[in-house]
């Protein structure tokens, strides 16, 4: 196994950079405007990733948007697998930065989505047990209570439990709890409304009284 001193300058370079800008591509954004739907971030939320794509009455643009953000974080993590021959420090930063470009991308002035199925690419591509297995506690809890926020967050706070139950190397470890913490802080305001009861479940629009966001990010 290769450790992260062994990766020239150059490839760390291109796993960490190429995956934050594959990160920054605003799926959600491109798919509403071309597909006739608007400016995503006037509508529910203001979120760009699939949940509040899936508000504007458009299921097929919100899958479009999942593919797209779950999709860019395999890319991410695949090209960085290639470059290093498997590197699992390697690949963990390169898809840690792909996640991080989905929360913040440079093309909307930082101001990006949760990261939830950016996430699970991530997972799935680097770490699949880890992936498969959070993937089954979203739709558990999805099914269960029909919660979009309270899934993604107990999918989250499992991941690294489910890292050490598969005995993944410790930078994979690393990145679970990196993106779960993230996870946590982009969904404070969801985690304040499902202590309030007054989360919105699956498919439920937002109340017209509740304004999105200026800044366009939740």
């Amino acid at each position: 196994m290769q450790d992260l001193a062994s990766a020239t300058y150059l490839t760390l370079a291109i796993a960490v950079i190429g995956g934050y800008l594959l990160g920054s591509i605003p799926f959600g954004l491109i798919a509403t405007r071309l597909g006739g739907a608007g400016d995503i971030r006037k509508i529910g939320s203001g979120n760009i990733g699939a949940t509040n794509v899936l508000r504007s009455g458009r299921k097929d643009l919100a899958a479009i948007t999942l593919l797209g953000d779950a999709g860019k974080g395999i890319v991410a993590v695949l090209l960085a697998r290639f470059l290093t021959h498997g590197d699992p420090a390697v690949i963990a930063l390169a898809g840690g930065a792909a996640f991080l470009g989905h929360l913040f991308p440079v093309w909307l002035k930082f101001k990006g989505g949760k990261g939830v199925a950016t996430f699970y690419g991530v997972l799935l591509s680097a770490c699949w047990p880890v992936g498969v297995a959070a993937a089954v506690t979203w739709l558990a809890m999805a099914f269960l209570f029909r919660i979009s926020s309270l899934a993604a967050l107990t999918a989250a706070v499992l991941a690294a439990p489910f890292a050490l139950a598969f005995d993944q190397p410790y930078p994979m470890l690393g990145l679970c709890l990196f993106m779960a913490v993230l996870i946590f802080i982009r969904h404070r305001e969801n985690i304040a409304r499902l202590l309030k009861g007054q989360e919105p479940r699956i498919g439920q629009k937002k109340s017209a009284e509740e304004p999105p966001p200026v800044t366009g990010a939740p």
